[in-house]
C-alpha cells in the first residue's frame, strides 16, 4: 500500500526548495499516483537551458518499490529511449532504496543527463553515435533540447492571456501551464 503521507511530505519539500535546484514534483490528477517531475537541463550540457517533464507513477509498494519514471519531453541520450522516454538508472530498478524520495530520484536523472553511462544504453542507436561520432552526438542532443525541452516566452504568454480571458485567476493559470509543461489543453482540463 503507498504510504500517501510520505508522498505528500515529498511533494512539500520538493516545493520548498524548488527556486535553488529547479527540481519540481506536482500532482497529475486529484490522487498521489500519477505525479509529474520537471527538472532543468544540467549546465554545461546539451541539455542546459531546457526543462525536462518526467512522468512518475507511484506503485503500490512505494516506498519500498521504486518509482516509475519516464520522460515525457524528448530527449537524446544514450540512456533514454528516444521513442518512449524510458530510463536506464540502476536505482529506479534493482538499486532502489526506501531511504530514497522523488526527489533524490529527479536528482539521479538529472545527474544522468550530465554522465551518460553508453555502456550500459537504454537507446543502443544513441549511445553509438555517443560512442562514434561525439560531435554529432552533442549537436543532436542541443538541436533536441532546443526544440522540445525550452518553450518560448511568448507563446506561454498567449496561453496565460487566452485562459486569463477564460475567468480563470492569472496565478493559478500560471502554476498549472508550468505544472504541465505549458500544454493548455491539459492546463484547461486542470482548471475546469
Amino acid at each position: 500500500m503507498i504510504d500517501f503521507a510520505r508522498v505528500q511530505k515529498e511533494l512539500v519539500e520538493c516545493s520548498k526548495d524548488s527556486e535553488g535546484s529547479g527540481i519540481k514534483v506536482s500532482q497529475k490528477s486529484d490522487d498521489l499516483v500519477q505525479l509529474i517531475g520537471t527538472i532543468p537541463g544540467p549546465i554545461g550540457t546539451p541539455y542546459d537551458g531546457g526543462t525536462f517533464q518526467i512522468d512518475i507513477t507511484l506503485p503500490e509498494g512505494y516506498p519500498f518499490e521504486p518509482p516509475k519514471m519516464q520522460f515525457k519531453t524528448k530527449v537524446w541520450h544514450p540512456n533514454i529511449s528516444s521513442q518512449s522516454g524510458a530510463i536506464c538508472l540502476d536505482i529506479l530498478k534493482d538499486q532502489w532504496s526506501p531511504a530514497l524520495t522523488l526527489k533524490t530520484a529527479l536528482l539521479s536523472v538529472q545527474a544522468l543527463l550530465s554522465a551518460p553511462q553508453p555502456d550500459d544504453p537504454q537507446d543502443a542507436v544513441v549511445a553509438q553515435q555517443y560512442l562514434k561520432d561525439y560531435q554529432t552526438f552533442v549537436s543532436t542532443a542541443r538541436y533536441w533540447t532546443e526544440s522540445f525541452a525550452k518553450t518560448s516566452t511568448r507563446g506561454i504568454e498567449d496561453k496565460v492571456q487566452k485562459l486569463v480571458e477564460m475567468g480563470f485567476p492569472e496565478a493559478q493559470v500560471r502554476n498549472i501551464l508550468e505544472a504541465v509543461g505549458g500544454d493548455e489543453n491539459l492546463a484547461l482540463e486542470r482548471l475546469l
